[in-house]
């Protein structure tokens, strides 16, 4: 059964204590609502000041783990750190004991965000997103050494892409046309000339909060920070292909923005993580023995496959940005049953697939503010804040939405 907020807040008034030795005034307190199957309780509490505090507590060893993380990166975000970025990061305030579990209280970064499916082309949310990841990648990769975080040299990072293919080929459901064109990718030297850098291990771009500087959009904020690593900067860009429409921009304004030597390949290692997202899709759910989302997978997979097939190969080094994409826009649904696939890991890109399974999604939809609450008893709209809680979505009559909430409870982001 879901916590209730007066519960959280009662945490968050230990976790403050036992922080500051001081007994915090806490006001109110509400429920923060995105449907995260199950994954975190989560509320926001006002203080006597003001301010505001977000308190989440883990539903499972998954979730936990996911919160251990996240804690360990933001730690490693010290006040010089800090410092670099244009913009902020929450920060840990405190912890305390519930239960058999652990709630944890961040500072709330107030802001709207924007779903990939929603970014507008041109100067505004595209190229400020574009800038605060190119910020994020310039940061000193002794940042993550020192906190003991992951770290992947180009080399280890084409031998995970290649065992990934190694993977999905062993199910016997991937289609013969994308493993040769996959296989050709991850041969070709020249598409792994990868300096990799700091990363947020495959960045969505409602992770960021957005508020307007004269009539501008501009990155305010960052909320979610476990994935936190050396790695290849292009998996921060992967969710391009669900933003056609801007992808030129986004990536021309990271290209101006990064401190580093031009990377020629990019787009086309983006496209290429974009596409393995599928691949990881099927062995999810063959590795889960669930036949129905191997199914819906599969699906996926041939329709890639067709959708591809008269394209260049990835890394041929003559397709545009605007035709890198391009294919993966016109893939269509899948056909699965709704069910229950919910997989609690954080590997996964739920706003990519809910972009290429939704082609009639209007690019340029006008962002959702999420900043203010009205009443304290009252839940607020906390769209996108990764691993909030809500009640399970109504069973599903349409058998594309069926797939597309069945990948997102994959992650827990319905």
């Amino acid at each position: 059964m879901a916590r209730s907020p007066l519960t959280l807040a009662a945490a968050a008034t230990a976790a403050l204590s036992q922080a500051t030795g001081v007994r915090t005034a806490i006001t109110g307190a509400a429920a923060l609502t995105e449907g995260a199957g199950g994954r975190f309780d989560s509320a926001v509490v006002h203080l006597d000041d003001g301010s505001r505090l977000v308190v989440r507590v883990p539903e499972s060893d998954e979730a936990e783990a996911e919160a251990v993380r996240e804690t360990t990166a933001l730690a490693a975000l010290t006040a010089g750190v800090r410092a670099m970025m244009p913009f902020r990061a929450p920060e840990h305030v405190g912890q305390a004991r519930l239960g058999t579990r652990t709630a944890r209280v961040q500072t709330y970064l107030p802001g709207y965000r924007v779903d990939a499916a929603h970014v507008p082309p041109g100067r505004g949310v595209a190229t400020a997103l574009a800038a605060a990841i190119a910020g994020i990648h310039d940061l000193p990769t002794s940042i993550v050494q020192g906190a003991g975080l992951p770290a992947r040299t180009a080399a280890q990072v084409r031998t995970d892409t290649e065992r990934l293919l190694d993977r999905a080929e062993a199910t016997g459901r991937l289609p013969f046309g994308l493993l040769r064109r996959w296989s050709r990718a991850v041969a070709l030297d020249a598409l792994w000339n990868v300096e990799p850098t700091v990363t947020l291990g495959g960045v969505d771009p409602s992770a960021f909060t957005l508020t307007d500087v004269d009539g501008v959009p501009t990155v305010s904020g960052l909320l979610t920070w476990g994935g936190l690593s050396i790695g290849d900067p292009a998996e921060d860009l992967r969710w391009i292909a669900s933003a056609p429409d801007a992808a030129s921009d986004v990536v021309v304004a990271y290209s101006a923005a990064a401190g580093r030597s031009p990377d020629t390949m990019l787009a086309e290692r983006a496209r290429l993580h974009a596409e393995l997202e599928f691949a990881k899709w099927l062995v999810h759910g063959h590795d889960s023995a669930s036949e129905t989302v191997t199914a819906d997978a599969v699906a996926l997979l041939e329709s890639l496959d067709e959708s591809v097939r008269d394209e260049p190969p990835i890394g041929s080094g003559t397709i545009s940005v605007d035709d890198a994409i391009a294919a993966l826009g016109r893939v269509p649904a899948g056909a699965a049953e709704a069910v229950d696939t919910s997989m609690h890991t954080d590997a996964y890109d739920p706003g990519l697939i809910d972009g290429l399974l939704d082609e009639d999604a209007e690019a340029t939809a006008a962002p959702a503010a999420s900043d203010t609450v009205d009443q304290e008893t009252e839940p607020i709209e906390f769209s996108d804040w990764p691993g909030t809680d809500d009640a399970p979505a109504a069973e599903e009559s349409d058998p594309d939405d069926a797939a597309k909430n069945a990948l997102r409870r994959w992650t827990g982001t319905a």
